[in-house]
C-alpha cells in the first residue's frame, strides 16, 4: 500500500527538518517538505522518523529461560541454558514471536536469529521461526546456530589430556540441514533469509566454517557466527591454533565484508586489524557481556580503525530482554570509561547510525536498508515526541539514545507494510501471546543445574580460580 508520512521530523546534518515522505511499492519515493501526497496519509507532525534498526544478533528460543539462569559465565551458563532448552516447536514459534513483538516496539524492524534447533527436528524448529516472523511481519535473517563438535570441546584443557565424545551429527549432516534449510525457507523479497551461522571456533571445525563459506558463495548468503566471547575461548584458540582465532578465519576465508561476528570481547590490535582489512562487522552484545562477566568489546578501538559496528540484544536469557533501545543505550555509553580521550567517544547519532544502517552493513544489505534514502525499501519507524520520556524538547536522537524512553514508538514499517499503529503491533494478537507464555510456563525458584555442577570444576581449574569455594546452587 502507498502512503506519505506528513510532517515528519527527520535528522539531516546539522540538526533536522520538517519533511513529507512518499512511499510508492514499499519503497521510499521522495523526501522533501511540502510534497503532494499519495497514497494513505499518515500524520508525522511532532514525531520523529528515523530507519529501522537491526537487532544484529539474538538466540530468540532462550525467552523460555529469562530471568531464571543464575550469574555464571558463559561456559556454566550454557551448560544449564542446553540442560532446559524448548522441545516443541510451537515453544520455538511462541518465543519467535514474543522476540519480534519486543524488537519492534524498541524500535527494530530487522533480527538476526541464531536459532538453537530442537535436536532431531532442526527442520521443524526453523520452521516454527519462520513462521512466527512472517506472521508478525518482521524482517528476519535465520541463522540456525550449528556445530560438528561436543560441548565437552568448548573448553580450554588447562594442559591435561581430554577426550570428547563425537558429535550427535557429522560436518556433512549438519551443512546438509543448511541447504534444505535453504531450499525450503530462504525469501529474501519477502524478507525472510537463511544464514550459515556456525557456532563458534569453540564448537566447530574448519570443515564447518569452510563448508558454511561454501554455502555462502553458492546462494549468495552472509555469514554468522560468535567470537572470542570470553578469555576462556581465547585460551582455546590459541590451543586448537597456536596463534590468533581471528588469523584462522581469515585463512579459512570466512571473514569478508559479508561476515558479521558476535562479541569480539578478546580481541587484540592485530586482530582488529584483519577486521579491519576484511571488512567484517562486530555485532556489540554489551548486556550479556556484562551480564556473563564476558568483558568489554573494544568497540571505541574498533570504530578509530574503520571496522563497522553494530548491535545486538543477545538472547533473552542472557540479557535478559530483546529491548533495542536498552542495548544501543549501554552499548553507546559504556565505553566512556576506556578511552579518557572524550573526542573518542560515541554520539547519540552515531549510535543510531550504527544500530540502522551498520547492521544493514552487516548483512550487506546497505543499498537496501539503514537510512532514509530515496529508493530504499521502507523499514521505518515513527517516534512519538510527545511521549513523556521524549520531553522536554532538546536533541530528538539524544532523548532516544540516552534517554532509554518507554513506549515511545508509534508506528513500524517493514517492506512498505505498517506492522505498529498507534504503539500497537496490528499484525499479530499480542494479549493472546501474553496469555500462552504466561499458561506455557511457570514460576521457578532455585532450579539446580547438574551441567553446571558437572564442569563447574574443570572451568575454574583452567581459569587459575581458586578450587575451594562455594559450588553452584
Amino acid at each position: 500500500m502507498d502512503f506519505t508520512i506528513q510532517s515528519a521530523l527527520v535528522p539531516v546534518e546539522h540538526g533536522y527538518e520538517t519533511v513529507d515522505v512518499q512511499i510508492v511499492a514499499g519503497r521510499i519515493a521522495a523526501i522533501a517538505p511540502g510534497l503532494q501526497g499519495v497514497g494513505t496519509i499518515v500524520d508525522g507532525r511532532d514525531k520523529l522518523l528515523l530507519p529501522g534498526f537491526v537487532n544484529a544478533h539474538t538466540h530468540s528460543s532462550e525467552m523460555w529461560q529469562r530471568g531464571i539462569i543464575p550469574p555464571t559465565p558463559l561456559e556454566l551458563w550454557i551448560a544449564e541454558l542446553y540442560e532446559f532448552e524448548p522441545l516443541d516447536p510451537e515453544q520455538l514459534y511462541l518465543s519467535a514471536l514474543g522476540t519480534a513483538v519486543e524488537v519492534l516496539l524498541s524500535g527494530g524492524t530487522s533480527v538476526v536469529d541464531h536459532l538453537v534447533m530442537i535436536e532431531g527436528r532442526e527442520l521443524e524448529s526453523i520452521a516454527a521461526a519462520v513462521r512466527a516472523y512472517r506472521d508478525v511481519g518482521m524482517r528476519a535473517f535465520v541463522a540456525p546456530l550449528i556445530q560438528d563438535e561436543s560441548m565437552t570441546a568448548g573448553m580450554p584443557s588447562g594442559g591435561t589430556a581430554q577426550t570428547h565424545a563425537p558429535y550427535i551429527r557429522s560436518t556433512a549432516e549438519t551443512l546438509a540441514i543448511i541447504e534444505d534449510a535453504i531450499a525450503q525457507f530462504h525469501r529474501p523479497a519477502d524478507g525472510i533469509s537463511i544464514l550459515p551461522a556456525p557456532t563458534g571456533i569453540q564448537l566447530c571445525s574448519d570443515a564447518l566454517f569452510e563448508g558454511c563459506v561454501r554455502l555462502s558463495d553458492r546462494y549468495s548468503l552472509p555469514l554468522h557466527t560468535h567470537l572470542l566471547e570470553t578469555r576462556a575461548q581465547q585460551l582455546l584458540a590459541h590451543e586448537k591454533y597456536g596463534y590468533s582465532a581471528v588469523e584462522h578465519l581469515k585463512r579459512l576465508g570466512f571473514l569478508s565484508p559479508r561476515t558479521s561476528l558476535a562479541h569480539c570481547v578478546w580481541l587484540d590490535d592485530a586482530d582488529i586489524a584483519i577486521l579491519a582489512e576484511t571488512q567484517s562487522t562486530v555485532v556489540h552484545n554489551p548486556l550479556s557481556n556484562l551480564r556473563l562477566g564476558s568483558g568489554i568489546a573494544p568497540i571505541l578501538k574498533y570504530l578509530q580503525a574503520g571496522v563497522n559496528v553494530t548491535f545486538g540484544c543477545d538472547g533473552a536469557a542472557s540479557n535478559d530482554a530483546q529491548d533495542l533501545l536498552e542495548a544501543i543505550k549501554i552499548g553507546s555509553m559504556l565505553h566512556n570509561v576506556t578511552d579518557v580521550d572524550y573526542r573518542h567517544w560515541m554520539t547519540p547519532r552515531k549510535a543510531a547510525e550504527l544500530a540502522s544502517l551498520g547492521g544493514a552493513t552487516g548483512l550487506g544489505m546497505a543499498a537496501e536498508l539503514g537510512s532514509l534514502t530515496v529508493g530504499k525499501q521502507a523499514d521505518l519507524v515513527l517516534y512519538d515526541l510527545k511521549n513523556l520520556s521524549l520531553l522536554p524538547r532538546t536533541d530528538p536522537i539524544g532523548l532516544l539514545i540516552w534517554g532509554r524512553p518507554t513506549q515511545a514508538v508509534d508506528s513500524v514499517w517493514v517492506k512498505g507494510d505498517r506492522v505498529v499503529t498507534d504503539g500497537t503491533v496490528t499484525t499479530t494478537n499480542v494479549d493472546d501471546l501474553r496469555q500462552q507464555l504466561f499458561d506455557r510456563s511457570q514460576w521457578i525458584t532455585n532450579r539446580q543445574s547438574a551441567s553446571i555442577r558437572q564442569v563447574e570444576a574443570r572451568y575454574r581449574a583452567v581459569m587459575n580460580l581458586p578450587a575451594q569455594t562455594p559450588g553452584y546452587s
